[in-house]
């Protein structure tokens, strides 16, 4: 975990924090809001440059701004050869992102809400991380009465990390299984 508050932590520090703590998968979690009230559920997000639909779009742009909002707008610049390699280990790496995602989406339906089609895409800058299968998990709505509901209920929030751990721990199994091949 970055932390146990509700402090802020910049998008880079997040990965860079992954990074330093030698993760295997990287998890973001947060809670939405919107103007349409009647919107709820959890979404999984993986990352793609060309967003799956326009809300997912929308809510890159708004977690992606987090940082200049905060002032913490740091430019990522990379020569050509650094590019090519990093695209190598990016395409590794969204596919494990996808198969964690999928994993992670059939786990939380037994335990949350979904909304329709809940595995989307989108070009989360916390999400960039070149080597760390990573995932962005929007559990509800704040806007949405029921889902607020639900957040602020510890016991539902427990019912959902169970989901996670268990949708974790199923996705190293299988990859364990696979590489055992």
């Amino acid at each position: 975990m970055t932390r146990t508050d509700d402090s802020f932590v910049g998008l880079n520090d997040r990965v860079r924090f992954a990074h330093e703590h030698e993760a295997d998968l990287f998890i973001s979690i947060h809670a939405d809001a919107t103007p349409e009230d009647f919107v709820r559920g959890a979404t999984v997000y993986t990352l793609s440059e060309k967003a799956s639909d326009r809300e997912a779009a929308a809510l890159a742009a708004k977690e992606n701004a987090s940082d200049v909002i905060a002032g913490l707008d740091l430019p990522e610049e990379r020569d050509g050869v650094s590019n090519i390699l990093i695209d190598l280990a990016r395409r590794e790496t969204r596919n494990f992102s996808m198969v964690f995602a999928r994993e992670l989406v059939s786990g939380l339906s037994t335990s949350t809400k979904m909304i329709r089609n809940p595995h989307r895409s989108a070009g989360f800058r916390v999400l960039r991380a070149q080597d760390i299968p990573s995932v962005l998990v929007e559990l509800g709505y704040l806007s949405n009465e029921q889902d607020e509901q639900l957040l602020s209920s510890p016991e539902w929030r427990a019912r959902v990390a169970e989901s996670v751990a268990a949708s974790v721990s199923r996705f190293f199994s299988r990859r364990l299984a696979s590489a055992s091949r």
